[in-house]
């Protein structure tokens, strides 16, 4: 290794070495399938599908977010009360933008919504804001299986009226959202994170998920004057001087 970069060969020595790691991905994808099968096979947990959320029409049943079909995927998005639309979570953020369509869940028969815990009168605009399609409801308020903490992605089963809860996963878990971080894990540099393995004399890694916030000349800032990425495509994005949340002036 020179100067931070792979070493340079020939194709054949390049091929040799690629097809060594092939069989390490081809071993890496079986094990994920067999997650999945067990994933399928896990018990359910059956709750009231009656519990009120609100939605852009006001207070409707938590079934009615299956849209009329027997799957649902939700991911239930973080909220901080009062804080201005660049004081929402940058994390909840990266994942609804990469999901901002659900056509090919529709496809398959599966629904897909968003939850926060968030007041409606806050989520509303924000929502506009952003530009989301996928539908939206509060949760505020609500406990059990179709409220309770947020950051998770989770699904659902409805069975006629009966609904369950089939899983549910947070923290990394939720990179199934995100096709930006799989194509960046194929890059050399991958995402010049502080806690990748990397050889020693390559590029000095930042914090975790460094580059979620930036401030108006694009810098990654992960601070007061920034704002998720995403919301500098958004008309009326303006730079600004505080998150507004609790604990930043």
């Amino acid at each position: 290794m020179t100067n931070g970069r792979p070493p340079i060969v020939d194709q054949a020595a390049w091929q040799k070495a690629r097809d060594e790691l092939l069989l390490r991905e081809k071993a890496h994808t079986r094990e994920g399938d067999a997650i999945a099968a067990a994933r399928r096979r896990l018990p359910m947990v059956e709750f009231d599908g009656t519990v009120e959320v609100v939605g852009p029409d006001g207070p409707v049943p938590f079934i009615d977010l299956f849209q009329g079909r027997d799957e649902l995927v939700v991911y239930k998005h973080m909220w901080h009360d009062g804080a201005p639309h660049q004081g929402q979570c940058e994390g909840c953020t990266n994942a609804a933008w990469h999901l901002r369509d659900a056509v090919y869940l529709r496809a398959r028969g599966v629904a897909f919504a968003i939850v926060t815990t968030g007041p409606w009168d806050e989520v509303a605009p924000f929502v506009e804001f952003m530009g989301y399609t996928q539908p939206w409801y509060s949760v505020r308020d609500v406990t059990g299986p179709a409220g309770g903490d947020m950051g998770y992605i989770t699904c659902y089963l409805r069975d006629g009226d009966r609904v369950f809860l089939t899983y549910s996963t947070t923290g990394r878990g939720n990179e199934a959202f995100s096709g930006t971080f799989a194509l960046l894990d194929m890059t050399p540099y991958g995402r010049g994170e502080s806690w990748q393995d990397t050889p020693d004399d390559w590029p000095e890694g930042n914090h975790q998920c460094w580059y979620w916030r930036t401030d108006a000349d694009g810098n990654a800032v992960w601070g007061d004057t920034s704002r998720p990425v995403p919301q500098w495509s958004r008309p009326g994005a303006t730079p600004v001087t505080t998150l507004g949340r609790k604990g930043h002036h």
